[in-house]
């Protein structure tokens, strides 16, 4: 196949951040993508709906001419969230979920909920608004092994959640294990989840063997090879609860190489190019468009995408870092060859 020509797709979980860093990275998800999910952990976190929709100002404001991009806001869910705000943003035509980060699990998740059962009421409003929420799907226990945290979580926080609010409409954002594989599939069609490039593509020994390679560090970390392995059939599968969220991340180059690097693999440059090296080494090329393009539209109840976009069997080198030597971040597979490229 010389090429491979797909409605234009979504993407369904990204930081996009926010000032000098989103004027940096925002073209490319612009140039691949229609419609993208943005994520809401700035410092300080967009809580409510006023502060979404100034968030949204900035990331318009930052999308390159000519481009065709629409950003889709999420809140921030905490504690101090209250039924209120979550209607007002359930009757907001910018805001189409809410996401829910247990307390510390992930860059910029200080603000995120410590209690989970707490905020029960908070999920009994989402689910009378019909409005999604959004899992980080790990404990943050430090008795837990961090390769565990995802698989501790399916089973002690997200199956209760999903029993008790059964009308609920709930994303497991970037699975990375075959046990939230499993859940998502066996729950019910209220139940998806988004897949990273990272995970398709990279099992823990391309971030620890031989020595550590910071920008293969994400959260939830990348598992062993099984794992790999399941999350990959589950993308091809055409099974429409799982689609595509890259999970794109940017962080400077000086705060990934250091001593406590930040969690987040930036994706956004060649994220259908790196998703197509995925399928295609799994025989499934033709699997991707419903993937990438119909079932996380079809998930979140808005219309596919009419235009298209094509990709080349070209193979091409990516770049060592994108940005200056004051804003240089350093992409996913930094200098590496990849065989597909957007046109």
């Amino acid at each position: 196949m010389k090429t491979l020509t797909i409605t234009q797709p979504d993407d369904w979980h990204v930081h996009v951040r926010n000032g000098a860093i989103l004027k940096a990275v925002l073209p490319y998800t612009a140039r691949q993508f229609g419609r993208a999910i943005i994520m809401p952990n700035l410092k300080p976190p967009v809580t409510t709906v006023a502060q979404a929709l100034a968030y949204r100002e900035e990331i318009l404001q930052a999308i390159p001419s000519g481009l065709d991009f629409t950003p889709l806001m999420t809140l921030y869910l905490t504690a101090a969230t209250t039924v209120e705000e979550i209607r007002l943003a359930a009757d907001c035509e910018h805001i189409y979920a809410v996401k829910l980060y247990p307390a510390g699990a992930t860059t910029n998740s200080d603000s995120g909920v410590g209690d989970i059962k707490a905020v029960y009421p908070l999920f009994a409003a989402l689910e009378r608004y019909d409005m999604p929420l959004l899992v980080h799907g790990e404990v943050t226990d430090e008795q837990c092994d961090i390769f565990d945290r995802e698989k501790v979580f399916v089973d002690t926080h997200l199956a209760g959640m999903v029993e008790k609010f059964p009308a609920l409409r709930v994303v497991v954002e970037h699975v990375t294990t075959a046990e939230a594989v499993q859940f998502v599939t066996s729950a019910s069609a209220n139940v998806a989840a988004t897949i990273t490039p990272q995970h398709l593509l990279f099992n823990r020994n391309t971030l620890l063997a031989g020595g550590i390679r910071p920008h293969y560090y994400c959260l939830p970390i990348i598992k062993r090879e099984s794992h790999r392995q399941a999350l990959v059939a589950a993308a091809t599968s055409g099974n429409p609860k799982f689609f595509l969220g890259t999970d794109s991340a940017p962080h400077l180059k000086s705060l990934k190489e250091t001593a406590c690097g930040c969690a987040g693999c930036f994706s956004a440059h060649a994220a259908l190019e790196l998703y197509a090296e995925a399928f295609e080494r799994a025989d499934a090329l033709d699997m991707l468009e419903g993937f990438a393009s119909f079932y996380g539209a079809d998930f979140y109840r808005l219309p596919r995408n009419v235009g298209m976009v094509t990709l080349a069997k070209e193979n091409w080198q990516v770049p060592c870092a994108y940005g200056d030597d004051d804003m240089s971040i350093t992409p996913l597979q930094a200098g590496e060859h990849l065989s597909w490229k957007m046109q």
